[in-house]
């Protein structure tokens, strides 16, 4: 992070990202003092409302995030920046967002959480689009022009008011990561779920063991009278929902599909829900330390693609064992008509056995409402995310195994 007075004095000249966070309420002109190098611009966690025509004159600058701060419109003055990949005004107050505001060469759109009831026609006329994040505004409808991004890999319009599918998604080419849960037109009854609620203090919670958008995972351990007759099993851990739109949507209709879709080896196992006024959460079987995270997330370059630590590498009998499992996994998730979502490394568990655990259901969707051809559709849409799956695997396969019988059947799965 930076500070305004680094920025003032010319300390800063030719960097290339810069953040600040000073409760700005106006645009700092002296950015444009490095209009020369500046690739990245992170103005999130302020109180700006307008951004000046002038910042078109960074002529570097690919993205742009301005979360957290008071926007009531997006930016006219964004689709001046000739070079802007990535926008991302999350958590404003935003309502409009017209057609001069979106950059041609638009890559990555986050504008969730705002106020938005309808976008611009010319939305579908940025065939570069890759990743659009859409959830928890009050959207009624996706512009017609959709069905022309061509381009776009991951979609998230949950938490909105649609009344109808989108029709305009389902011949969608890449469409591969797509969460639509909390709409109209899934209002689907809630599951009959098979695992009993408790009360929050029936446990204690201990050290966070992991976080995400929607929730904090916890390890946990039973109170005094938590786990009468040791009902359940004695390792647990504890994910509290945070009780607010995410990036993914609902944290209930998170707890909803994972319910939904009970137990499977490969999965988190859930044993028990809380849902009191004050807090909801799930309790889970603790997962053994041996295990670890398969991926890492995408980053700016690689945009919807999963990435890995530098110098992982994974023998081809270990690859797969773990692309078997995960489809018996994609398997049992669509008999129960729940589309994942977010089926990625990144929300996998291995360990060096090559057994896996899958979880993470923030963008999971119940579909058992819709249409069979728009059910049969996003059960396609989420095998590209496998295919995808399966190729980032292959990715870190090692040098030696390449050649081999087993990698060339699975390479045949990509084409």
């Amino acid at each position: 992070m930076h500070t305004l007075a680094q920025l003032k004095s010319g300390k800063l000249l030719g960097i290339k990202r810069l953040q600040l966070v000073e409760s700005l309420t106006e645009f700092p002109m002296e950015i444009l003092t490095l209009a020369d190098t500046l690739e990245i611009l992170d103005l999130s966690n302020n109180q700006l409302s307008s951004l000046p025509k002038e910042i078109a004159q960074l002529s570097h600058l690919k993205i742009i995030f301005a979360s957290n701060n008071r926007f009531t419109e997006l930016p006219d003055v964004l689709g001046d920046c000739r070079n802007l990949e990535m926008v991302g005004f999350k958590s404003n107050q935003i309502t409009t967002v017209s057609s001069e505001s979106l950059p041609q060469q638009l890559r990555w759109l986050i504008l969730t959480d705002n106020k938005i009831s309808q976008l611009p026609e010319t939305l579908g006329y940025r065939t570069r689009l890759q990743k659009l994040a859409l959830a928890g505004n009050q959207l009624k409808r996706l512009p017609k022009s959709t069905d022309q991004l061509i381009n776009l890999e991951l979609l998230r319009i949950s938490a909105n008011q649609l009344l109808a599918f989108p029709i305009q998604v389902l011949n969608l080419p890449k469409l591969a990561w797509f969460a639509f849960s909390g709409n109209p037109f899934c209002d689907n009854e809630k599951s009959d779920h098979k695992i009993p609620e408790i009360d929050a203090t029936q446990y204690e919670l201990q050290e966070v063991l992991g976080q995400g958008a929607s929730g904090v995972i916890y390890k946990a351990k039973w109170s005094a009278t938590g786990n009468p007759e040791k009902h359940f099993p004695e390792n647990i851990a504890v994910k509290v929902f945070k009780g607010e739109v995410t990036s993914d949507g609902y944290p209930e209709d998170e707890l909803d599909a994972c319910l939904r879709v009970g137990t499977h080896r490969n999965l988190v196992k859930p044993i028990a829900q809380v849902a009191q006024p004050d807090q909801l959460a799930l309790v889970m079987e603790l997962i053994p330390l041996h295990f670890k995270n398969l991926g890492l997330p995408p980053n700016f370059d690689t945009c919807t693609r999963d990435t890995f630590e530098s110098g992982f590498e994974l023998p081809i009998s270990t690859i797969k064992k773990i692309i078997e499992q995960m489809q018996t996994v994609f398997e049992y998730l669509h008999d129960n008509q729940v589309c994942h979502g977010d089926l990625y490394a990144h929300n996998t568990l291995f360990d060096e056995k090559g057994n896996i655990i899958f979880g993470d259901f923030g963008a999971a969707s119940n579909y058992q409402g819709l249409l069979p051809v728009i059910q049969s559709t996003i059960k396609e849409m989420e095998e590209r995310a496998l295919i995808h799956f399966i190729d980032d695997l292959l990715s870190v396969c090692r040098a030696e195994d390449i050649d081999s019988h087993e990698y060339q059947m699975l390479k045949v799965l990509t084409e």
